[in-house]
């Protein structure tokens, strides 16, 4: 699945890759349509479906990332909400043991995330994941999201690395697409981001359930 001879650099997504996304679908599709409706007195389908309007109009841009621009939009505390629920924030399965077997061997391990900060730093908190690596990058840091090709050529500029000897492990199909098409040789998408959730099928790029499977350097 992974040819680790042409491989200096892996490059890892964050959540639904490295951190189970069950935290993340439980935020914004559980807790938070509970707490919008009890702030205006409405059902929670109908708080979700106001969120969720709102959400299928923001364009994949850093805002539909950004805790400070939901925090405006709702008028709550998303940072608060994300403390609240930080017991839920855990590593998908051999994720940390993967993360140091990478660093054992010789190569880099990086974070790419389009994750706000302040959502970073919530999970870091709990899993100590920047720690664990030799380097990370925030999308907002550097203004365009990985599903466009702007981040990529920034990134590279900032931390080079060499495409043609890179892994990049994400479970976003279009951002799997958009490294493939910035030059990066081998990707792998992650068939089960929510370990609550169905295994996903049928995906367009080689994809593994368990780090445990690429673990042979």
């Amino acid at each position: 699945m992974v040819d680790w001879s042409e491989v200096d650099t892996v490059l890892l997504d964050m959540d639904g890759t490295l951190i189970d996304l069950y935290f993340d679908n439980f935020l914004w599709n559980q807790r938070l349509p509970e707490v919008v409706a009890e702030q205006r007195g409405i059902g929670v389908s109908a708080a979700r479906e106001h969120l969720y309007g709102h959400m299928r109009g923001v364009p994949r841009s850093l805002d539909y990332y950004s805790l400070d621009y939901w925090s405006r939009y709702s008028q709550l505390d998303i940072v608060g909400l994300h403390r609240e629920l930080s017991h839920l924030i855990t590593y998908r399965a051999n994720a940390s043991r993967f993360v140091r077997a990478v660093r054992g061997s010789g190569r880099r391990a990086v974070l790419v995330t389009n994750a706000h900060p302040k959502s970073l730093a919530v999970k870091d908190a709990r899993l100590n994941l920047t720690g664990r690596l030799d380097a990370h990058y925030s999308a907002h840091v550097f203004g365009c999201p990985k599903q466009y090709g702007e981040f990529w050529s920034t990134l590279n500029r900032h931390d080079p690395y060499d495409p043609a000897r890179t892994l990049f492990i994400d479970d976003d199909e279009d951002v799997l697409g958009a490294a493939l098409e910035s030059g990066i040789d081998q990707v792998l998408c992650v068939a089960q981001p929510d370990s609550q959730a169905p295994k996903r099928s049928a995906l367009p790029f080689p994809a593994l359930d368990d780090f445990e499977e690429i673990m042979s350097f």
